[in-house]
């Protein structure tokens, strides 16, 4: 996924091991939380309701947003740090 891999040239070129650490942990706990409980998810971020989609959800995990397609095959589709300007780089 495009974001994923941004974010972690982003942090490696800033020499920045631990915020690669937590992006990576954030995801894992993203997909068990999509694995064992797709429902929760929100529409959209609260900040974003623009970012609303059918067959789209949302959750926060850590410090990231995580999107994921709520039919079958689950899937992460978007991930974006909590204070991203998310509206001007969808």
């Amino acid at each position: 996924m495009q974001q994923v891999t941004y974010l972690r040239r982003h942090y490696e070129g800033r020499e920045r091991p631990e915020a690669t650490a937590a992006l990576n942990a954030a995801l894992e706990a993203a997909e068990r939380l999509i694995a064992e409980r797709p429902e929760v998810g929100l529409p959209a971020p609260r900040p974003y309701p623009q970012l609303a989609r059918p067959g789209r959800a949302w959750i926060k995990a850590a410090r990231y947003w995580v999107a994921y397609r709520t039919k079958a095959p689950l899937l992460i589709v978007a991930v974006f740090y909590e204070t991203a300007n998310i509206p001007n780089r969808m």
